[in-house]
């Protein structure tokens, strides 16, 4: 993954809705939607065809969890990151999620990389970059803005999305969804940056593959929206 955006009880009625773009080459094998584990709980997400993973899971519980990765050549004798989604959502909140990912995972085992985990309470932020455990904290309410970097560096990308996001919010009568993936398949670059600093990329054999929208209500099991393949050409499923 590489832009996760976190809308955390920013709106009402909502108090969790995450939206995602997922950069990779065009060639690497994967499932933009699928059942990732039977549960319960259930889990969807994307799977990651060649590695098995994902780089985002959704629990019917509500818990949601997905990663960005630090750029470079991925290490194989490292676990795949693609591991780590699946097992965090699979706790009973994000909370737990971290707890277990503090008591278990260490940074020298991966390949580096950047997590969301919220649920209707709380959105944690974690950092698998160090060996080690790995470094979290919750995050307060409002919008945060994840791509491959530390959360806490803003970048042309990040700043150019949040921007996007509240300039959309602002609208009246505004539709959560389709203002977002009108955030997520846009190809506007910062002025003077490059294409990959859009929201949506396109780099000949390198691009936005899925995008996804994840609405977690006050109950019952997410909302999910989904294209499969780049959100400027595909169809949103819902």
């Amino acid at each position: 993954m590489c832009l996760l955006i976190a809308l955390h009880h920013v709106v009402p009625g909502w108090p969790l809705v995450l939206a995602a773009n997922r950069d990779e080459l065009l060639a690497r094998p994967a499932i933009a939607m699928t059942t990732l584990a039977a549960g319960p709980p259930r889990l969807r997400g994307g799977r990651d065809a060649l590695a098995g993973g994902t780089w985002l899971a959704v629990s019917d519980d509500g818990v949601v969890v997905g990663l960005t990765n630090q750029p470079g050549t991925r290490d194989p004798a490292r676990r795949s990151r693609g591991e780590l989604p699946l097992w965090l959502a699979s706790a009973g909140s994000a909370e737990q999620a971290t707890a277990r990912a503090e008591a278990t995972l260490r940074g020298e085992d991966f390949s580096p990389a950047w997590l969301f985990a919220g649920d209707r309470r709380t959105l944690h932020y974690l950092d698998l970059t160090n060996p080690g455990p790995p470094r979290s904290r919750p995050l307060a309410a409002g919008l945060h803005v994840l791509e491959n970097s530390p959360l806490d560096v803003q970048t042309t990308k990040t700043e150019a999305v949040r921007a996007a996001v509240l300039a959309a919010l602002a609208r009246p009568s505004v539709d959560l969804e389709d203002a977002l993936f009108e955030v997520l398949r846009s190809h506007d670059a910062p002025p003077g940056a490059p294409a990959h600093r859009a929201a949506c990329v396109h780099l000949g054999p390198y691009g936005t593959r899925s995008s996804l929208v994840v609405s977690v209500g006050e109950s019952g099991p997410p909302r999910l929206a989904w294209t499969d393949g780049p959100p400027c050409t595909s169809v949103v499923v819902r």
